[in-house]
């Protein structure tokens, strides 16, 4: 089980891995020299957040929270890792080699959206045990609500057509296995990705690639695609999906309806004028009568290209490159800040880097149709601010509580279904594929500062 109580079975090689030297150097000797001019122990507030979102987003979604909450307790030196501090003073390494994490954590569950300065997780503990984790912090939710970003456009693209997860080759091989489960969360259906779907519980997908038809010759050698179609389905059934465009996709279709009958589960077009070719596929099923058998489209789509498709007869998406990397999944831009010292608080004044000093916690006015209106942002321990007649919800929850866990918080599928009606509350502007302001603006109230 990890933090969301979801069930999970870790990699082998993965089992108990500390997670303390995912981190950068200056963390560890900002800590040293705190120890020794005394600051290591004053007590401060971090805070995660974003200045303004990606090219062309109008809102970001939080992922990876569970993650972190995880990487926070397994944040534990080990002998052999302090052994490789040789820059540190013994002093430090005791330090290190006594940390826990013993602090609080509070934020936005995952599956909720964020807009510019909203306080999406707040650290809070001593300057010593809340700097160092900086970095994995950062490195899990920015990777993490990067991808779910993005997906959640591709979903709301494809308009309740399904989209399958399938960029693992594209990517380092556990960063495959993270955004699997970021694209999962904002609304894909299911992974290629095996390794996701065994730690996570994502839905696996998948049946076979042009290597496939390849393999399969006549006795004089030459491409037999019938005899690939075949083979596939006497192991996979009728019900399987057949690659159609290894060679000429029409003469592919008419195999496959040859082959499979008119019961045949689908199609995949994997290249070409897609738009085009699932309109002249579509035909050729409905004439045969395969008016059942769906048409899943690949090769290169994002939310743009899925857009564009709406009008088309596709029934599924494949989407791999765009979710997985930085040409779909722009950086979430989040940064983690100090924020308050011993109860006072402190900001960046840098240009174009400002922040906004001291601990806080943030609510969201409703319609009474549940269109979100304004994130409010106000002092950790103040009072509700009014709202009017709007309604509104918490978006700041209790994740940590001096160091452990909190029980209850919702699983994986609970937090993608709790993005949907997220999705939902957005005002119609704010699900735009174009540039644009974010779709809910972002309010500070009662600081003094």
């Amino acid at each position: 089980m990890n933090a969301y109580g979801e069930d999970m079975v870790e990699h082998e090689n993965l089992k108990s891995v500390s997670s303390a030297l995912l981190t950068d150097m200056y963390e560890l000797t900002m800590l040293e020299a705190a120890i020794k001019d005394g600051s290591v122990d004053r007590q401060c507030t971090f805070e995660v957040f974003s200045r303004r979102l990606p090219s062309e987003r109008r809102y970001g979604v939080v992922a990876g929270t569970a993650r972190v909450l995880d990487a926070v307790t397994s944040f534990v030196f080990s002998e052999a890792q302090l052994s490789s501090l040789d820059f540190l003073s013994e002093e430090t390494l005791d330090y290190l080699r006594n940390y826990r994490f013993s602090g609080d954590i509070d934020g936005y569950l995952e599956g909720s959206l964020y807009f510019p300065y909203s306080p999406v997780l707040t650290v809070r503990g001593t300057f010593g045990e809340c700097v160092i984790l900086e970095t994995v912090i950062l490195s899990i939710l920015n990777a993490d609500s990067a991808v779910a970003s993005a997906a959640a456009r591709m979903v709301t693209a494809a308009d309740g057509r399904p989209i399958l997860e399938m960029g693992s080759r594209r990517t380092h091989e556990y960063a495959a296995v993270t955004a699997t489960r970021a694209a999962y969360l904002a609304g894909f259906y299911a992974t290629s990705n095996l390794e996701a779907s065994h730690r996570y519980g994502v839905p696996a997908s998948g049946t076979a690639a042009h290597a496939w038809t390849l393999l399969h010759v006549d006795d004089n050698g030459q491409p037999d695609e019938e005899r690939a179609f075949r083979s596939q389905i006497a192991a996979q059934g009728v019900g399987t999906t057949l690659l159609v465009d290894t060679f000429d996709i029409t003469k592919g279709v008419e195999t496959a309806l040859a082959v499979a009958g008119n019961q045949l589960g689908g199609v995949r077009i994997d290249s070409g004028d897609l738009g085009v070719l699932t309109r002249r596929v579509r035909d050729q099923l409905d004439a045969a009568g395969a008016t059942d058998t769906k048409i899943v489209v690949s090769s290169d789509l994002d939310e743009f290209a899925i857009a564009g498709l709406r009008g088309d007869p596709v029934d599924v998406f494949g989407v791999g490159t765009s979710v997985v990397t930085g040409s779909g999944a722009p950086t979430a831009g989040l940064v983690y800040k100090l924020v308050e010292v011993d109860g006072h608080p402190v900001s960046k004044r840098s240009s174009n880097k400002r922040s906004h000093g001291g601990t806080k916690r943030a609510l969201r006015t409703l319609r009474p149709t549940g269109t979100a209106v304004e994130e409010i942002v106000y002092p950790f321990d103040h009072d509700t601010p009014p709202t009017g007649r709007l309604g509104f919800v918490e978006l700041t929850q209790p994740l940590m509580r001096g160091g452990a866990i909190v029980d209850g918080l919702p699983t994986l599928k609970q937090s993608r279904d709790y993005l949907a009606r997220e999705i939902e509350s957005l005002p119609w502007e704010g699900l735009a594929l174009s540039r644009g302001e974010p779709a809910v603006n972002t309010r500070f109230y009662g600081f003094d500062h």
